[in-house]
């Protein structure tokens, strides 16, 4: 099996990126600036690869256990996510 992107280094867990995210909405005063609304975008992005990748991860995991081609009991599975801003 070769080696998965979180393996590599190249995605943090969601959970970090989530606390990023968090802290660039705490240090904003809830107001973004042009700079940080960048930033956020980008934020978003890798959190969804994150999700993804731990997902991916989980139904290896499933398959290796013997579960392949059951159904996925994740009830957010194939979910798109829809970014707004906020006015």
């Amino acid at each position: 099996m070769s080696p998965t992107l979180r393996e590599l280094g190249f995605v943090r867990s969601a959970a970090e990126v989530n606390a990023e995210i968090r802290a660039l909405w705490a240090k904003s005063g809830s107001r973004l600036s042009a700079a940080a609304e960048a930033k956020y975008q980008q934020l978003l992005v890798e959190w969804a690869a994150a999700v993804a990748a731990e997902r991916d991860g989980e139904a290896e995991g499933d398959e290796e256990a013997g579960a392949a081609g059951t159904a996925s009991r994740d009830p957010h599975a194939g979910v798109a996510l829809r970014l707004t801003r906020a006015a």
